[in-house]
């Protein structure tokens, strides 16, 4: 168990208990205590006076991502008022209630705790999704009670990597004598703005419920390609732009196209899907347009089309490079009029809709070799929104993968709790030329084939275990798949013991000579897992 629950000691027992072996001292605290304590006493504005504090925190403490977490006791909420390190949206999701997750524990206690290794504690929840795998998850976790009394008001949690476990120890003592500070003010505020602190705390709330409906639910990455598609769809999304998404087979443009009809003033109407490549072009053309009673053989009664169903909301056009050029004609009309009429029928039928259409195929180049209309073209164009391939969003494979193996153990029954780090290094060095949609494929397989609670590099499908990070390739046979297993046991045991051959050699069993000679024949260095 990593999680340390901690009293603090006195503020003499902090001054003395220093330690400058590792370059940083704890020995000139007094300065640091005697700024915050003019901050606080300067000041009456207490949102002002803990941004000032955490801003300290980072500059003098070299804290990565700091937060002030408040407590409403009549709701029970726990939410983030201060903040460094966070996105705005990061900080709606920070929500807990006492009990849940490690800052739900240390309101619910008043104890102070201290995780020296987020990536080995599995009541860490991560809850923001700052957090991603990889050094995130090598960094400590420090989260200590404000308390006024016994009653606790909130907490204070910083995040950074410490070589020194003395110095770990001294800075969760420094935040509780800095929590214990700032108690009184925060107490008062509370008292004086007990509306506001609900007020805002329902905001998050629903700020939260919102984001996880409309994008983290459907649409994960925070890689920079990713954020620029988000910014694009926040941008056209209170607009009745024609959308035209372009993209790659299976990078999730009907998952964009989704996102743009919620997140806009329409999202109360209908949301009308439609795969222009589905169907032969007379069905097509009764499919998006309706038909009249008797308009064709089965034509038995009257029936609304894809367009007519979607008034007041969104009609979404996949494939739309699949269109003969008659139905194009018809399309353009929609697009230019708002008005149609059903097959069979001379009535025109009025629509107000918005029109989001996406393809894989280059339309341009269709239109010069004149099987797409120019014009139709130039009127679905007026906001093109193009969405990166996979091989294109880095990190996002391995959050998007973290989230498919979740989906998936909890569908199967089975408890897979991470994927190892060589088949992580295989996931983000191949090439994804199916991009998310095989990715989901992928670890659907890799959870079925799991069978001790994580995801490694042999359940892979064999197109991804052509190489590793080392340049170590791995074939299809028996003397392959032993090798693969090796290899990747081997790493893992390096990982756990951060470079120690002598301890991997004891977990494996091997002596520290037999384990030499096999990281020889894989190219594994010991350095590479060796933390700073």
């Amino acid at each position: 168990m990593t999680v340390v629950a901690m009293k603090p000691r006195t503020f003499k027992k902090l001054y003395e208990f220093t330690d400058c072996e590792s370059g940083e001292c704890r020995i000139n605290v007094l300065p640091f205590l005697y700024e915050i304590s003019r901050i606080l006493t300067d000041s009456e504005d207490l949102p002002g006076s803990l941004g000032v504090l955490l801003r300290l925190m980072q500059e003098r403490m070299h804290i990565l991502r700091g937060m002030v977490n408040l407590h409403d006791r009549e709701t029970g909420s726990i939410f983030i008022h201060e903040s460094f390190g966070l996105t705005g949206e990061q900080k709606a999701l920070g929500l807990y209630v006492p009990g849940e997750g490690i800052v739900g524990r240390v309101v619910q206690t008043g104890e102070a705790i201290v995780v020296p290794r987020l990536g080995d504690e599995p009541a860490f929840l991560n809850r923001t999704g700052s957090r991603r795998e990889g050094p995130d998850m090598d960094l400590s976790f420090l989260c200590v009670p404000i308390l006024h009394g016994r009653r606790v008001l909130g907490t204070i949690t910083a995040e950074r990597a410490y070589a020194n476990r003395r110095l770990l120890q001294q800075d969760a003592e420094l935040l509780a004598t800095i929590a214990a500070m700032i108690a009184p003010a925060v107490g008062l505020y509370l008292m004086e703005n007990i509306d506001k602190v609900r007020l805002e705390a329902e905001n998050q709330r629903l700020t939260s419920a919102l984001k996880a409906k409309f994008r983290p639910s459907n649409i994960i990455g925070s890689s920079k390609p990713m954020q620029e598609v988000f910014d694009l769809i926040q941008k056209v999304a209170g607009t009745k732009a024609t959308v035209l998404v372009l993209g790659e087979s299976g990078v999730g443009k009907e998952l964009i196209a989704n996102a743009i009809h919620y997140q806009s003033p329409w999202a109360d109407g209908p949301f009308v899907k439609f795969n222009c490549a589905s169907l032969p072009e007379t069905i097509v053309e009764s499919e998006l347009f309706g038909h009249e009673k008797g308009s064709f053989t089965g034509a038995q009664a009257q029936r609304k089309g894809r367009f007519e169903l979607a008034d007041g909301g969104t009609v979404f056009l996949d494939e739309v490079g699949e269109l003969t050029l008659p139905v194009q004609a018809k399309l353009l009309r929609v697009l230019q009029e708002k008005t149609f009429e059903r097959v069979g029928g001379a009535k025109p039928v009025k629509v107000d809709l918005r029109v989001i259409a996406a393809t894989n195929r280059d339309l341009r180049d269709m239109v010069e070799k004149g099987t797409f209309r120019e014009d139709l073209y130039y009127r679905l164009n007026v906001f093109p929104l193009t969405v990166p391939p996979l091989r294109d969003r880095g990190s996002d494979v391995v959050t998007l993968a973290d989230h498919f193996a979740a989906e998936f153990s909890h569908e199967a029954g089975k408890p897979v709790k991470r994927i190892s780090t060589p088949a992580l290094n295989m996931l983000m060095s191949y090439h994804w030329p199916g991009n998310v949609r095989e990715l989901e494929n992928v670890i659907e397989r890799a959870v079925i084939l799991s069978d001790d609670e994580v995801i490694h590099g042999y359940n892979l499908p064999p197109s991804l275990q052509t190489s590793v990070e080392t340049g170590t390739a791995f074939g299809c046979g028996l003397e392959a798949k032993l090798q693969a297993v090796e290899y990747e046991m081997i790493v893992e045991a390096l990982k756990t013991h951060k470079g120690n051959m002598t301890e991997a050699a004891r977990e494996l069993t091997l002596t520290r000579r037999m384990l030499g000679l096999r990281m020889e024949k894989y190219g594994i260095s010991y350095k590479t897992f060796r933390k700073g």
